[in-house]
């Protein structure tokens, strides 16, 4: 494969994708700051695993080059130098690290080979490290342990890589994380593009990086055609954010003539388009009919290039079908509620993705088994091929099976 990444639509038959194992950062959860760190429950590491697992051999009984973000990470770190370089960048975004202390714990990391190193990284650096010491009298924060038990908080969420990247076209965009807790994340996929012997050199292009000044997150970026991106206007993506995104991909010759802007609630239910909005083959999407208004409506935006001194033109509409329609040149789509709009098990299936599906090819996807009421709708109803995993633990993150995947490449469809 010449071109390592290929992304011109959410339905192309999906040859390579990134995941991630969940591992030591789901076991160093607790209660105490679950929140802080964006969970709701504790899950349990070894079933998730299981099902974590289950998922990859979905993934690759269809075909897909599984890839392993923490994987690539290390096969990236090839030197000392740039061991060095990546943890200045790491420690250097922990404000709460300094001068003796952040230097004791780039000390400490540095020891380690790469593959170790990077599942410390991930999974979090302790406080009580056995050999980590901190003279007391240096330093407070060592003094004060009792109150947060980490130098590096760990990365639960990692397992959802989609929100670290998107890939549109040949290009990607480097997310500029939104939640304080998912902010360095972002650096492993920076890292890996500059630096892995698979990408770096090869001129991809970077749509926006993540050292832009305003937030946005992969969830909210799907790629409807070689020519129209939808993006979600969301409490993780900013307004400011996509036009500037928009303006990068008209002026770069990304092939991108037309962005949707969809204007969805601000709320957890709803944190990216993807937990409420998927693509399931050429004309069907998923949707949780929540996110309109009383009649039907939510405001949408399509964003295309101006001539004028602008750059862009923006058509505001009511009717997403209406919009959905337009940019992708079709006389009809079909948006399928999740769980047939059921007042009690659309909500339900809602919180646990059942709008959250990962396509695998025109009319496959993967979704979570225990959204029944969904998956029965797709398959009898609409003609979709539902390829279900075990889900009880991978879904107390708040994410589902689009959420855990990164595609990079896609056939045409």
């Amino acid at each position: 494969m010449n071109i390592p990444i290929k992304i011109q639509s959410e339905i192309g038959n999906l040859k390579t994708v990134i995941i991630k194992r969940p591992s030591l950062e789901i076991e160093n959860l607790t209660p105490d700051y679950a929140d802080t760190l964006l969970f709701d429950e504790i899950p349990y590491l070894h079933k998730m695993q299981e099902e974590h697992d289950a998922f990859a051999k979905v993934l690759t009984d269809r075909g897909s080059e599984v890839l392993y973000l923490e994987e690539l990470m290390a096969e990236a770190l090839k030197t000392d130098t740039l061991k060095e370089q990546f943890l200045a960048g790491l420690l250097g975004e922990s404000n709460h690290l300094h001068g003796y202390i952040r230097e004791k714990v780039k000390n400490y990391l540095l020891q380690f080979p790469a593959k170790e190193m990077v599942a410390k990284i991930m999974g979090g650096v302790r406080k009580d490290e056995k050999n980590l010491k901190i003279p007391e009298k240096r330093s407070l924060l060592a003094m004060v342990a009792h109150h947060y038990p980490f130098y590096v908080s760990p990365m639960p969420n990692l397992y959802f890589t989609r929100d670290l990247s998107a890939c549109i076209g040949n290009g990607i965009v480097i997310s500029k994380m939104n939640r304080p807790a998912r902010q360095k994340e972002s650096l492993f996929m920076k890292f890996i593009l500059e630096n892995h012997e698979r990408f770096a050199g090869l001129g991809i292009p970077v749509w926006l990086n993540r050292d832009y000044r305003f937030s946005f997150e992969g969830g909210d970026i799907l790629v409807l055609s070689k020519e129209a991106v939808a993006i979600g206007i969301s409490e993780r993506t900013s307004a400011a954010a996509i036009e500037r995104l928009a303006k990068n991909l008209f002026a770069r010759g990304s092939g991108i003539t037309k962005v949707l802007a969809v204007d969805i609630p601000k709320e957890r239910a709803s944190m990216h388009l993807d937990t409420v909005f998927t693509m399931l083959d050429r004309n069907k999407f998923t949707i949780h009919t929540d996110i309109f208004d009383k009649h039907g409506e939510i405001d949408s935006f399509i964003i295309e290039h101006s001539d004028c001194d602008a750059e862009i033109k923006i058509k505001p509409l009511k009717q997403l079908k209406e919009a959905l329609m337009e940019v992708l040149e079709l006389d009809d789509v079909v948006l399928i509620p999740c769980a047939g709009g059921d007042v009690v098990a659309a909500p339900r299936e809602q919180w646990s993705d059942g709008s959250n599906t990962l396509t695998v090819a025109p009319g496959v996807v993967i979704t979570y088994d225990r959204n029944y009421v969904t998956n029965k709708i797709f398959q009898e109803d609409f003609g979709i091929e539902v390829l279900e995993i075990p889900s009880s633990e991978l879904s107390r993150g708040r994410g589902g099976p689009r959420c855990m995947s990164l595609p990079l490449f896609r056939e045409d469809i």
